[in-house]
């Protein structure tokens, strides 16, 4: 891998109309992120009108993101082989063609299999419009594009059960999905008219079996992490799915070092500057994911808001990304400290913010939500920092492999977020509380008075304060770690071009 290889793109640096494109794709990507949550409001009205069971609604909400996420790899990489703009509009025509059958399902089969093609074309948007920002944009503006890049997903986060709620008090259930089919068509248009096309000049081969074997394990672990809170992790379902996702992906490992021409090069992992955005990734989506999954609980089950009036009190956290992103604090920020000290400061931000909600935030809205601006402060300089790092650590060539990477990561970081600090939360309110039942509502409706309600909520409650500073530890050490291997990275690169 030479200089060149790895720093010319296969793209004019500077398109003409690159802010243009940038907000076709970013609308692209904002339908993708909201179909990730739209789904939970309607599951009253599933229920009611599709006769859905408990099983039925679970299969609905993950099979879209367990067919997404076990095939980003394989996404990104064909992306790479057969040009992104062409995997541009086909995942854009099987996400509007997905949504249509979704929207008029007459069954939970039927739904279910069209969530499975959403999938599809999910995984084939969330790699190539990261892709495509990178061909498109130069060194000097790529950070600013990617923050806004990212600012799409924190905001497809946080809207979609507002969205869903709003269109489900106006329109029957199928309208959520009716919503992406202009979206889907105008992008088609759109990306048509002005997205150059771009892959990967040298035409590796197609590796068809690192395709099969990473996503069937990917499928499998992400099935693990998914299944893990309802069914027990240690029931057989969960443990036979972890492992053998994880024996699946050692067998893709050696693969992808035997053939000549691999989906993904795993020498890239030689690399410290990957190296570090990876370990900040994982742990940054470790924080807000479990975060939010606990504040969630805490708003309903603590403070006693309503599921609405809940998430509208997580609300100033995408805000906060949204708005330091879209007048470029964090890109200029960036520019400043450099990409290392970006993330520790980002990453510090969110753990200090954690930190705030746990220790401030127990019986009190305005302390959650001083924590909340601080850790979207944290998300908006960090996050855009880490995907640089990790794109600009892989060639031009393999953008598509590499926003392939960089949204496994976001699942796996999901997923073990939610596990482990529910999994702390679990261990300290059941060591608090001398009851058999296994959550907080059970836990309450079984106490016999007043008393005993009270301390098993202040149990609840201690819990989620303690499973929120196991998060923060987590991510402020992911976050020296990352600035550690990245600063490292600098160094050897400057004495590898001094020496030459």
């Amino acid at each position: 891998m030479t200089a060149t290889t790895a720093e010319t793109p296969a793209a004019p640096p500077r398109h003409p109309q690159r802010w243009l494109i940038l907000g076709v794709i970013c609308l692209a990507q904002l339908v993708v992120l909201l179909d990730n949550t739209v789904l939970s409001v309607a599951i009253p009205s599933l229920t009611r009108e599709l006769d859905a069971s408990t099983s039925d609604i679970q299969w609905m909400i993950n099979a879209y993101s367990l067919v997404q996420s076990g095939l980003l790899l394989t996404a990104g990489s064909s992306a790479d082989r057969y040009g992104r703009k062409k995997m541009l509009m086909a995942g854009l025509a099987l996400f509007g063609a997905g949504s249509l059958v979704a929207a008029f399902a007459q069954s939970s089969a039927q739904l279910i299999a069209a969530r499975a093609g959403m999938g599809i074309g999910g995984a084939l948007l969330m790699t190539t419009t990261l892709a495509v920002v990178v061909q498109i944009f130069d060194d000097t503006e790529r950070v600013k594009a990617i923050g806004l890049w990212s600012t799409i997903n924190s905001l497809g986060f946080a809207a979609g059960p507002l969205l869903g709620g709003f269109m489900l008090n106006h329109f029957w259930w199928g309208s959520i999905f009716l919503i992406n089919l202009p979206v889907a068509l105008i992008g088609i248009v759109a990306v048509a008219k002005l997205v150059p096309e771009s892959k990967n000049p040298r035409g590796d081969r197609p590796d068809l079996l690192g395709a099969l074997l990473s996503t069937i394990g990917m499928a499998s672990v992400v099935y693990a992490i998914i299944s893990g809170p309802e069914h027990g992790w240690t029931s057989a379902q969960v443990l036979g799915a972890a492992v053998a996702g994880v024996l699946v992906l050692g067998v893709f490992v050696l693969w992808e070092l035997r053939i000549p021409y691999p989906m993904l090069d795993m020498h890239f992992f030689r690399n410290q500057r990957f190296i570090g955005a990876v370990a900040g990734a994982i742990l940054v989506a470790f924080g807000l994911a479990g975060s939010l999954f606990l504040l969630t609980q805490h708003l309903q089950f603590v403070l006693g808001y309503e599921p609405l009036e809940a998430g509208l009190r997580t609300a100033p956290l995408a805000v906060t990304i949204v708005a330091l992103n879209l007048t470029g604090v964090g890109a200029k920020l960036h520019a400043k400290l450099g990409t290392p000290a970006t993330i520790l400061s980002g990453m510090s931000a969110l753990a200090a913010g954690l930190a705030v909600i746990a220790l401030f935030g127990g019986d009190d809205y305005n302390g959650m939500l001083a924590g909340l601006v601080v850790m979207g402060a944290g998300i908006a300089f960090a996050m855009p920092a880490m995907a640089n790092a990790i794109m600009s650590a892989i060639p031009v060539e393999k953008a598509g492999v590499g926003a392939g990477v960089n949204g496994t990561l976001a699942e796996f970081g999901n997923g073990l977020g939610v596990a482990v600090l529910g999994a702390v939360l679990n261990s300290r309110f059941a060591s608090l509380v001398a009851v058999s039942a296994v959550s907080f509502p059970a836990a309450v409706a079984a106490a016999k008075s007043p008393g005993e309600r009270e301390r098993i909520a202040d149990a609840f409650a201690s819990g989620l304060e303690t499973s929120q500073l196991v998060g923060a530890a987590a991510v402020f050490l992911g976050g020296v770690l990352a600035a550690a291997l990245l600063r490292r990275a600098e160094r050897a690169d400057s004495v590898g071009k001094a020496s030459a």
